[in-house]
C-alpha cells in the first residue's frame, strides 16, 4: 500500500486526476471504477479541464460506478446517476452506452446485482478503481461487518452513514435506507485502487485503514491485501497516522524512481 500525504485537498485532487489521466492516455479503452460524494469532485473538475484542453480523450473508456441508492430515479438530484451526469459525464466525451451506474429502481434487485457483476466481467474487469471512505471506514456502501469477499448486492445503510449523508438531503428522514453496492471482493479485483480522503473527520478511518488490523469492521482495511493500492490524503486526513515520516520518505524515493525511469 502506497501512502501519499499531500499538503491540501486541492493537491489530493490533482494527484488522483493525474493518475487517472495516465491510465486513459496509456490505455485508451480502459475501464474506470468511479465514486461519488464530495471528495472526488475536485478530481472530476480537473479531468474535465484536461478534456476541454484537448489532452484527455474518454471516447473509448468504460466506467462502472460503485453504488446507488435504492428508490431514487436517475433524475432525482441526489441519485448517483444524476451526480455523475452533473459532475462528469455530460462534460466529457464518454458515450452513454459506456457508463454504468446501478439501477436503484430495478424491479428484481438480486438479478440486477448479478447482471452488474457480469457486465464488469464482460468489460474485462476494472483497471482503476477510485474510492472514497466513510467516517466508519467503509468503502462503497460496504458498511462495518460486510464480508471482505462480498460481491455487488443490496445493502442496508448504518445510522452513521445515513447521518453523514443527511447534509445532501432535506433532512435525515429523506436519506434512503438501502443501496446497491459493489462488494469488497469486487473492488479488490480492480488492477489498481486509488483511495482518497480529505479532512480531519476522515483521520481516524484512514489510520485504521492503513495501520490497523484487516477487519470487516473497517472494510477499507482489506486494501492492505491489494497488490496495487495508493492511498492519497491531505494533512488533515493523515493527521493520526503514526508513521507519517516513513510514508513521506518512501514517497520521495518513489518519485525519484519514477523520474529516473520516465522516457
Amino acid at each position: 500500500m502506497r501512502v501519499v500525504i499531500e499538503n491540501s485537498a486541492e493537491a489530493v485532487s490533482q494527484f488522483v486526476a493525474d493518475r487517472i489521466a495516465q491510465w486513459v492516455r496509456h490505455h485508451p479503452s480502459c475501464v474506470l471504477g468511479l465514486a461519488t460524494g464530495s471528495t472526488p469532485l475536485g478530481t472530476y473538475r480537473e479531468l474535465i479541464r484536461l478534456h476541454r484542453e484537448g489532452s484527455l480523450d474518454f471516447s473509448a473508456v468504460t466506467t462502472f460506478n460503485l453504488d446507488e441508492y435504492v428508490g431514487l430515479s436517475p433524475s432525482h438530484d441526489q441519485s448517483y446517476q444524476y451526480f455523475m451526469q452533473d459532475n462528469l459525464f455530460q462534460h466529457v466525451n464518454l458515450s452513454a452506452e459506456s457508463t454504468h451506474v446501478p439501477d436503484g429502481l430495478a424491479t428484481d434487485l438480486a438479478s440486477h446485482c448479478l447482471q452488474y457483476e457480469e457486465a464488469i466481467r464482460d468489460a474485462g474487469g476494472i483497471d482503476l478503481q477510485l474510492l472514497g471512505i466513510g467516517t466508519d471506514g467503509h468503502i462503497a456502501f460496504n458498511e462495518p461487518g460486510s464480508s471482505l469477499g462480498s460481491r455487488t448486492r443490496l445493502k442496508s445503510l448504518t445510522h452513521e452513514t445515513i447521518r453523514d449523508n443527511a447534509r445532501f438531503f432535506e433532512n435525515e428522514s429523506k436519506v434512503p435506507r438501502l443501496a446497491i453496492t459493489m462488494g469488497v471482493g469486487t473492488i479488490m479485483e480492480a488492477r489498481q485502487c486509488l483511495l482518497l480522503a480529505t479532512g480531519e473527520n476522515k483521520a481516524e478511518a484512514i489510520q485504521a485503514t492503513i495501520e490497523g488490523p484487516v477487519t470487516a469492521q473497517i472494510t477499507a482495511s482489506a486494501l492492505q491485501y491489494h497488490p496495487n493500492t495508493i492511498v492519497v490524503v491531505d494533512e488533515a486526513a493523515g493527521s493520526r497516522l503514526q508513521r507519517k515520516d516513513y510514508y513521506r520518505e518512501v514517497e520521495l524515493a518513489q518519485l525519484e524512481w519514477e523520474k529516473s525511469n520516465t522516457p
